[in-house]
């Protein structure tokens, strides 16, 4: 396959991923259909087909695509300058931003999370699973390795890491439940958002 194939190649998978995710998102993966996305991405089946076996590997691709999105946007952060709050407030602020701009592919993630389909699945799909939740994991572990710093230097009050990481991804996370994107919102006023809820997580209400 030449270049110019594999970037068309590339750019179509692309485009059925984006779909896809707004099609879970949508309507969730039981009501969500190959036709739906195939008209999304004004192509036939076939072609859908062409690129994955099945709509919950479509699926799991999504899945794995937001996953990766998020952590390039906030693994900088977590290696960046400063003291580890400070490092948490920018990982917990570039989290919120991707939650916001890729809402979809942040829903179907979340779907994984809350409903995961162990059974009637084929093996390489269960393994393919059982390997996307670890990236998960990985993601929660490196918010957990930036509060056990904070704590270490003085930055964060002595708590449970483990609590302190997954009630602020919780809490993040749960943004998605009343956020909804607006059209034509000026990016600015999407950051200062993220800002201001990431603020409230991690400063506290307290005076």
């Amino acid at each position: 396959m030449s270049a110019e194939e594999t970037a068309v190649t590339s750019e179509v998978r692309q485009r059925i991923l984006d779909a896809a995710a707004e099609a879970f998102m949508a309507g969730g993966f039981a009501n969500a259909t190959i036709d739906d996305i195939a008209r999304e991405v004004g192509a036939t089946k076939g072609l859908v087909y062409y690129h994955f076996r099945s709509k919950f590997d479509i699926f799991l691709a999504v899945y794995e695509e937001g996953m990766r999105r998020v952590r390039e946007r906030v693994e900088p952060h977590a290696r960046g300058e400063g003291t580890a709050r400070e490092r948490l407030v920018a990982m917990a602020v570039a989290h919120e931003l991707n939650l916001m701009e890729d809402l979809a592919y942040h829903h179907v993630v979340h779907q994984a999370v809350r409903d995961q389909r162990s059974t009637a699945l084929k093996a390489r799909q269960r393994d393919a699973l059982t390997a996307l939740n670890r990236l998960r994991s990985d993601y929660e572990q490196l918010f957990r390795g930036v509060v056990t710093e904070g704590i270490e230097d003085g930055s964060l009050r002595r708590v449970d890491p483990a609590l302190a990481t997954r009630t602020l991804l919780s809490n993040l996370n749960a943004v998605d439940m009343w956020y909804h994107r607006v059209d034509g919102q000026p990016a600015d006023e999407v950051h200062a958002l993220a800002h201001r809820i990431v603020d409230l997580l991690i400063g506290g209400l307290a005076s």
